[in-house]
Order: structure tokens, then C-alpha cells, then sequence
């Protein structure tokens, strides 16, 4: 199975870390259940409430 990591955070006030934790853990349980990673995107202080995320659509 293959799949992708998609790491956001909507807050000015989240620090870096914060993605860099999502990526660890998804790639964690990735490793543990087979899966392999063919992409990674990452929005930085984003609202959910944007239609389009400008890494999600690549």
C-alpha cells in the first residue's frame, strides 16, 4: 500500500515542531503497517476554512 503524510497547522502560534511531530508519527506508523510514503505536504498556519490548501493540491 502506498500513501501520503499531509502535516498542517492552522495557528501563527504553533511552533515548527509541531509538523516535524505530525511527520514522525505518520511515518512511524506507516513503517508499522506497511505502508509506504510517496509524498509528504506541509501547510504552515493555514485556516481549514481555505477551499484550496496551496501544497495539498500538487
Amino acid at each position: 500500500m502506498r500513501g501520503v503524510i499531509y502535516a498542517r497547522y492552522s495557528s501563527d502560534n504553533q511552533r515548527e515542531e509541531s509538523i516535524e511531530g505530525q511527520i514522525r508519527e505518520n511515518t512511524a506508523f506507516a513503517d508499522k503497517n506497511g505502508i509506504e510514503i510517496v509524498g509528504t505536504y506541509i501547510d504552515r498556519a493555514l485556516s481549514a476554512r481555505l477551499i484550496i490548501a496551496p501544497n495539498f493540491s500538487k
